[in-house]
């Protein structure tokens, strides 16, 4: 039986990185239109009345496949990761192939007016990769990975991270990435990208060379730091859906390298101590060291501080000595365990024991890993907090609620807050506020949690976990860059076709 997410987080106290808004996939060897690297000329004309979807002009249009409400297999065609999302009934969903038939999708959206909205992996939290009467892309079946000579790998959005990590292993190469094996490559790339490897080699958007993008305007263009950099700057973490359905990215990738993961379960009521000493901890821990501090809620709360060291197991024993010293608390119980690249990974992703295969999808695929209800959202610790008593006191009685700090220092630090679209660099951590239900009440007590560990931390927010109640939502995602990506979006979807209820343009 595959592990949930909610019974992995009890176990190792990781979150599981998932995508805002997903966007999307590879050319896959067919003829595509061609691309575009001109500086584009903001749309003044007035966008015409919308006429009805026809969707059987589209059909011909795909090499994909169309799935509408009266076909078969439509039912699982539209299903996202968060059962909450199931009652939704998208107008349609494509399951595109390549650019062209993005390009087509884009088409269909802006003559109709319908919603639309690129797929990966389908884990928004907000379920904005699922509009209910709007288009699907699905980008699964762009999904290769190419790893070049000189290190890099081009990699269709539409690929899910575990399928990256064994091409990427098979190779010899490494991608700082999320956690959850079944989260697409897109939608994590585009809010930043923030994983296991990242205090040693940065975000994952920090590795993006270039990326081809079917723009709002229903162009396909070629993106990189001397290509359009203003929209190449605004897909390194400026999230998902708001420029454009990117189709594939192209990424500098490292060696493989070996590594050490680890977990420290402390004693019931030590939380206060845990995080005050943590928090100091990571402030100057080496870049090798990643740690991601989970705390549980119940009476008293209970904590736990897993990682991933790129070592060996003696580089990290005297680390873990210096973080307990930290805390001032003993641990109940501390191990250590040397991993491949790969194999590490798989540990993250909760999915040690199964084989590549079966580490994906069971609703729409043929692996073992499930689909979960939750209800989460997020905070920034931007700087070390204070009164660590108080966020024990905010866990206290809170069953079943899980926060989850997970360190963002090192290499993704040194870049500067404007320098790509994510503004949290130089904080400590993202908190991911998680539990394991849709029900009102859990809305609620995670709801309370965000806003009063806000006043605590701060109101940053990471969009890789949208929340749709957040208040001020633009600033606390982006921060400084929100003027500039609202340019960037006026710019690339002068129409707002792919607009939505976060979308930056409505920032």
């Amino acid at each position: 039986m595959a592990i949930s997410r909610r019974a992995f987080l009890q176990a190792a106290g990781l979150g599981a990185t998932a995508v805002a808004v997903s966007a999307c996939g590879p050319t896959t060897g067919a003829p595509g239109p061609t691309t575009t690297s001109a500086s584009p000329t903001p749309t003044t004309t007035t966008r015409p009345p919308a006429v009805p979807a026809d969707w059987e002009k589209l059909r011909g249009q795909l090499k994909g496949k169309l799935v509408l409400p009266s076909d078969a297999g439509y039912a699982t065609a539209k299903l996202a990761y968060n059962p909450l999302f199931d009652s939704r009934k998208p107008a349609a969903v494509a399951q595109v192939a390549n650019p062209s038939d993005v390009q087509a999708c884009v088409a269909l959206a802006y003559a109709s007016r319908i919603p639309i909205a690129a797929r990966s992996g389908g884990h928004s939290y907000v379920g904005y990769s699922t509009p209910d009467s709007g288009l699907v892309v699905d980008l699964g079946g762009m999904s290769d990975v190419q790893v070049q000579a000189d290190g890099t790998a081009t990699i269709g959005a539409g690929a899910r991270l575990m399928d990256v990590y064994v091409a990427l292993a098979n190779a010899g190469r490494c991608l700082p990435a999320g956690s959850c094996p079944t989260v697409g490559i897109g939608g994590l790339t585009l809010g930043g990208g923030v994983g296991v490897l990242t205090t040693k080699y940065g975000l994952t958007c920090d590795k993006l060379v270039s990326a081809q993008i079917v723009t709002g305007d229903g162009k396909l263009r070629t993106v990189s730091a001397s290509q359009e950099p203003d929209l190449f700057w605004a897909l390194r973490g400026g999230g998902g859906g708001n420029f454009g359905v990117v189709t594939s990215f192209t990424f500098q990738t490292e060696p493989a390298p070996q590594l050490t993961v680890f977990q420290l379960q402390f004693p019931s009521g030590s939380v206060a101590d845990v995080l005050g000493g943590w928090q100091q901890f990571v402030a100057d821990a080496p870049d090798e060291l990643w740690t991601t501090m989970g705390v549980s809620g119940g009476n008293p709360p209970t904590c736990r501080v897993n990682g991933c060291f790129v070592g060996s197991q003696s580089g990290l024993n005297p680390l873990l000595s210096k973080l307990i010293a930290a805390t001032g608390v003993q641990p109940n119980s501390r191990y250590t365990l040397a991993k491949s690249y790969l194999d590490g990974m798989k540990y993250f992703g909760g999915c040690a024991s199964y084989s590549n295969a079966q580490c994906t999808p069971s609703w729409n695929g043929n692996g073992v890993l499930k689909r979960e209800s939750f209800t989460a959202t997020s905070r920034v610790l931007a700087k070390p907090l204070s009164d660590t008593g108080k966020f024990a006191e905010l866990m206290s009685g809170r069953n079943g609620m899980d926060v989850l700090f997970d360190s963002i220092g090192g290499a993704a630090a040194r870049v500067g807050a404007t320098d790509t679209a994510f503004p949290h660099r130089g904080s400590l951590a993202t908190a991911q506020i998680y539990q394991g239900s849709t029900a009102a009440s859990a809305r609620t007590a995670v709801g309370e949690v965000r806003d009063n560990l806000g006043d605590l931390i701060g109101d940053g927010a990471y969009v890789n976990y949208i929340d749709a109640g957040i208040k001020d939502w633009a600033t606390a995602y982006y921060g400084p860059n929100v003027a500039k990506l609202r340019k960037v979006a006026q710019q690339y979807d002068p129409d707002g076709v792919l607009s939505f209820d976060q979308s930056v343009a409505k920032a």
